[in-house]
Parts: structure tokens; C-alpha cells; sequence
């Protein structure tokens, strides 16, 4: 790891340069001062979803899903554990397909929910369906090693 790594703010969408040994430290956004790792995912429409991906300086894992989707709603709180055990190491977040359809069809999303785990900008796993906590977990690290 570098020194220093750009991360994304949750809330403004900021881009931020915190060192390394910090990202534990539960760091603050320097233009709209609340934390960056919140322990959830994060919901992002197109706009956002862009500058997360391609700005973050650390993996990004992306629920797709949709809100009339049955499984997606089941995994939802799986996906919330997820997130508290695997930031910040790796950014959490969610696109609602129906309210970003661009974005489900920019990444031929045909089943929901997919989970895409994107590093340095460029996706590097994909996984259709649902899963638990543990399994989300585990293949996110293991496509990370």
C-alpha cells in the first residue's frame, strides 16, 4: 500500500487524501467533516457511482439490485454485516438498478443481485444471487489476495 490513498466520501462525494495507517482510525472528510467509513453501504446514483469506482484508491465491492427484488431485500442485511466487517479496507455500496437503469445495463447486469468488486477503476469479479454475510465476505477477500 501507498503512503497516502485517495478515498471518496460518502456523503459529499469529496475525494480525500488519507494516509494508510489511518484508514482504522475512522478519518474524517475534509470538506464536509463527517467520517468516511460508516460501516454501511453506501447508495449511489450514476453520477456518484462514477467517481467511487474511478477515484477510490481502494477496492469498491457494488451491490445491483432493485427494490422489488426478493432476493436482493434477503441479502440485504447479510450485505450490511459485510460492510461493517470489511471496511475500510474495501468500499461498500449499493446501485438501485431501477432508479440507475443506465448503470445496470453500462455493466449488462441481467440478474439481480450481482455483486462486482472493482479495483483501480476496472472490475475484477462478478457473483449473480444471493449469499450471506460470510460468503460475501469471503469472496470478496478472495478475490482481493
Amino acid at each position: 500500500m501507498t503512503d497516502s490513498l485517495h478515498i471518496v466520501c460518502p456523503h459529499c462525494h469529496t475525494t480525500n487524501r488519507v494516509k494508510s495507517a489511518d484508514l482504522a482510525k475512522a478519518p474524517d472528510c475534509g470538506s464536509c467533516h463527517q467520517v468516511l467509513f460508516t460501516r454501511h453501504p453506501v447508495n449511489l446514483d450514476e453520477a456518484a457511482f462514477d467517481r467511487h469506482i474511478t477515484r477510490n484508491q481502494i477496492p469498491v465491492l457494488v451491490d445491483f439490485w432493485a427494490p422489488w427484488c426478493g432476493p436482493c431485500l434477503q441479502m440485504a442485511p447479510a450485505y450490511e454485516q459485510a460492510a461493517a466487517q470489511l471496511e475500510p479496507t474495501v468500499r461498500v455500496v449499493k446501485v438501485d438498478t431501477e432508479a440507475s437503469p443506465n448503470l445496470g445495463a453500462r455493466f449488462n447486469i441481467r440478474s439481480i443481485p450481482t455483486l462486482a468488486l472493482f479495483v483501480n477503476g476496472r472490475e475484477v469479479a462478478r457473483q449473480p444471487g444471493a449469499m450471506g454475510a460470510a460468503d460475501i465476505v469471503r469472496w470478496t477477500r478472495s478475490h482481493l489476495s
